[in-house]
């Protein structure tokens, strides 16, 4: 990476980063080159964001086409893009309207305002609690941070808000013995922060019958693992579970900023005029990325579960002693490790020429592009088995 680089970041960024030393400048497909000219097999897509892979022609032709023509008007009209994507959203979810945002956070908030409304709607105050799982990740706003159950994100920003509990995960016992408080249950059907930990069916369904008899909002967060990263549409169709309502953003747009939380039909007037707003949601230019994202992957869906299988057999024929599991639904894997940093071993990768992620304290992530070809995956997983062969 050229000095310039880092010394721009430097003087002109917040460290809030650990950054790796590399500068990407260009992208095509399952492959990132960085300012040198050295190419790396992308195993992380931006964090699950560039779901259809760098520079799909289809996609950048629909966002051409669209910048060529009006970027952005904001929610005080209507357009035609917003609309047909949220039909579109709603035919593959179940759901029956959305809300669009720019980013997942934002999108978790629009669940915590929704599940406070309808909560003081029917019942009147006193019932606000939102229930969320030990280990959850669910933003960086004030709110989400309180909503996110790992103490090492609770450290510094206290007072935090309240109006959120924690209880563990896969625990049916813990949420019945919830009181008169609660008016919604906030979870991620797979913990992607936590290290890839999908929960258990049995509890899932069993939460979503206990949020039904109770007339909790069953609120599941799909920021990560939505728009087919698991090989569903949406992790929560693995499940056979309604939600009331899920939250989208990472891989909708793939790349371009936008979220979404959609609602069934119980929740579809609950907001009303002036309750929640967003300046950017709803761009033109990321509707367009979006509607683009979800023609790519229409027809290539039911390749993800196959990829998926194949990566986690691939990585058992390793037979790896510093490999302990692999876990995970699609092409969201969760790989943990024995003794070894994550963290180290996502540099020793990089500098091999492929680029992962780190989930928790003792695994790293595999969210490669859903459009990766099969060449990409071995030459991925070749660079893989030699780093922790050496292990």
């Amino acid at each position: 990476m050229t000095k310039e680089f880092k010394a721009q970041y430097s003087a002109n960024l917040l460290p809030t980063y650990a950054r790796y030393p590399v500068a990407f400048v260009s992208g095509k497909g399952s492959k990132i080159w960085d300012d040198s000219g050295k190419e790396y097999i992308d195993f992380m897509s931006g964090m699950g964001v560039c779901s259809v892979g760098h520079s799909h022609p289809d996609w950048v032709s629909a966002i051409a086409a669209q910048a060529g023509e009006l970027a952005h008007v904001s929610n005080l009209y209507h357009t035609a893009q917003g609309g047909l994507l949220a039909q579109r959203l709603c035919d593959i979810s179940g759901m029956s309207a959305a809300f669009f945002a720019n980013s997942g956070g934002e999108a978790n908030e629009g669940l915590i305002k929704l599940a406070r409304k309808y909560s003081k709607d029917y019942y009147g105050t006193g019932r606000s609690t939102i229930l969320t799982l030990e280990n959850s990740f669910h933003g960086r706003t004030m709110a989400t941070l309180s909503a996110t159950g790992q103490a090492r994100y609770h450290q510094t920003f206290e007072p935090f808000l309240e109006g959120f509990r924690h209880v563990p995960a896969n625990d049916l016992a813990a949420l019945e013995a919830q009181g008169n408080d609660v008016c919604a249950l906030l979870i991620e059907v797979i913990q992607g922060e936590n290290g890839v930990i999908p929960l258990n069916a049995d509890y899932v369904q069993q939460a979503a019958e206990l949020c039904k008899d109770r007339d909790w909002l069953l609120m599941v967060d799909e920021v990560q693992t939505g728009v087919g990263r698991t090989g569903k549409w949406f992790a929560f169709q693995h499940y056979d579970i309604e939600p009331d309502a899920i939250s989208i953003a990472r891989g909708v747009a793939s790349g371009l900023p936008l979220s979404a939380f959609l609602v069934s039909q119980k929740l579809h007037n609950v907001l009303e005029h002036n309750d929640h707003a967003s300046t950017f949601g709803g761009n033109l230019l990321c509707c367009a990325a979006a509607l683009a994202t979800l023609d790519i992957l229409t027809p290539i869906l039911p390749e993800v579960s196959q990829k998926g299988e194949y990566i986690r057999d691939k990585i058992v024929e390793m037979n790896l002693p510093a490999i302990a599991e692999t876990r995970g639904n699609g092409l969201m894997l969760g790989i943990r490790l024995n003794k070894f940093i994550p963290s180290d071993i996502t540099l020793q990768l990089l500098e091999s020429g492929l680029a992962t992620l780190t989930a928790g304290t003792d695994a790293i992530k595999f969210l490669p592009p859903l459009t990766i070809s099969n060449k990409d995956i071995d030459d991925g997983l070749a660079i893989f088995s030699k780093i922790m062969k050496s292990k």
